[in-house]
């Protein structure tokens, strides 16, 4: 690593920063944070008042500093904080307050790496003082970094290229004390009420999390989407590489591909026929093989503008389906087909993405956003994603009901995970500007009918449940 590429690294605020990798290190670091929030909120406080406001604790907390505040410590703690800061919405633009988009703004494109000595020791650890005789060649730059993990190019002795994930250290150890900070922190900002009860959610972001930090399972799940995958001409999986991986560092054949997002300079038809695949994927890992990849991160596709392909990373947040979860979303996509408003209303309920009490209390803005979904669904032709106009009439009607504390409601945790897929996915197709025949996609999955490749986007990959 050169002088030159450090003082890069450092003006793009992604230089070696070591990560905090003991308990009491992590607990310090939220102490600090809480502090200088604390500081940022009397500060606030007493400008408000002395202009003659009577400032609500949200404002005090969400202002630009605590932004900057929160957004840098959870990129320096990385690990289970950073990552819950980004799951709390794929498509913050459009549910959340302008501040906390900021946050995930943040949190999505800051990304320091380890320092040397510190990846030096996470390697010695987990595969001996003297590794780097197995290489040929191995980059001590990370061509990414992330939030649980960095990923280095490397080439074996005997040719091979490979992608090597490292894990930061104290990530799996830090997991729940991580994950009940990180929710302190909402409930001290006002964002969540206290009579809601996140404990299972709690409970399963931590199990969650601590799949995702375990790379052997990752690695299983990387080989099977690579099964499923394997007669599919649209997608890329890397291979794994056994010999160098183990529960803190998971190789794979290293595969070439552009950001996804850089498709956005590609002409429509690209940007369509990239989107399309996408969504296939989508419903066949919904309806089909019973495991789904449920982080949306964009960083986790790439593109082959050479071969038209999608290459496919990360499996650390595949899970299951279970068929309740499936069942759910089918019977709510036949209704919406249909066009029958009662019935997407019940199903919304039956399968829990609404609460019975939202729909007693609130039940003219719930018909309100399910005419519009349908409306939407069921124009002729491509959907546009690039036209989000109908969003902010969602969002609005949305808001309103989520001011109604008493209707708040947490869905199952599998709906949570697919409907984040899902999210994820509507608006990487957003960013994109992409117009699919969103509805021909579903219809024929939920047919079952016999179609080209090309019109669904893979075919005969065996089921998986």
């Amino acid at each position: 690593m050169t002088d030159d590429r450090n003082d890069e690294d450092a003006r793009n605020g992604k230089e070696g920063r070591a990560v905090p990798s003991g308990r009491l290190s992590r607990l310090g670091q939220f102490g600090r944070l809480a502090s200088g929030v604390a500081g940022g909120m009397l500060a606030e406080g007493a400008r408000r008042l002395a202009d003659g406001e009577r400032p609500r604790m949200r404002d005090l907390v969400l202002t630009p500093g605590n932004v900057g505040r929160v957004a840098d410590r959870l990129s320096h703690l990385r690990g289970a904080a950073m990552k819950l800061g980004q799951m709390i919405s794929m498509d913050a633009g459009d549910v959340l307050p302008p501040e906390l988009t900021e946050i995930m703004a943040r949190l999505r494109d800051r990304a320091h790496h380890m320092p040397p000595a510190q990846l030096q020791q996470v390697l010695a650890e987990q595969w001996g003082k003297d590794w780097r005789t197995r290489f040929a060649r191995f980059d001590a730059t990370p061509i990414a970094a992330a939030s649980i993990g960095q990923v280095h190019r490397a080439t074996t002795r005997d040719g091979r290229v490979l992608a090597i994930k490292v894990q930061y250290p104290g990530v799996r150890e830090s997991i729940g004390a991580d994950v009940d900070n990180v929710a302190t922190l909402l409930r001290v900002s006002g964002l969540l009420p206290r009579a809601l009860d996140i404990a299972p959610l709690l409970a399963e972001a931590k199990r969650q999390l601590a799949e995702e930090a375990d790379y052997v399972r990752e690695g299983e799940q990387l080989a099977l989407f690579g099964r499923l995958l394997a007669a599919a001409p649209d997608y890329v999986v890397p291979t794994l590489d056994p010999e160098f991986t183990t529960e803190r560092v998971l190789a794979m054949s290293f595969v070439e591909g552009r950001p996804i997002e850089s498709l956005v300079e590609s002409s429509q038809a690209v940007r369509d026929e990239a989107v399309r695949a996408l969504i296939a994927l989508v419903l066949r890992e919904l309806f089909e093989f019973g495991v789904m990849q449920t982080d949306p991160n964009f960083a986790n596709y790439r593109y082959q503008p050479d071969t038209g392909r999608l290459v496919l990373l990360d499996f650390g947040a595949a899970r299951p389906v279970g068929a309740a979860t499936s069942g759910g979303y089918e019977r709510l996509l036949r209704a919406a087909l249909a066009g029958d408003p009662d019935a997407v209303r019940a199903a919304a309920v039956a399968a829990g993405f609404l609460g019975e009490q939202a729909v007693v209390r609130h039940r003219e803005r719930v018909d309100t956003m399910i005419g519009i979904v349908l409306g939407e669904l069921n124009r002729p032709g491509p959907f546009d994603f690039g036209d989000r106009a109908f969003v902010g009439v969602l969002r609005d009607q949305g808001m309103e009901m989520a001011g109604d504390q008493a209707t708040w409601h947490v869905p199952p945790i599998d709906i949570l995970f697919v409907q984040r897929k899902i999210s994820g996915t509507a608006l990487l197709a957003a960013r994109l500007k992409a117009r699919v025949d969103v509805r021909a996609l579903v219809e024929r999955q939920l047919q079952g009918a016999d179609v080209p490749d090309s019109a669904i986007g893979t075919a005969g990959a065996p089921a998986a449940r």
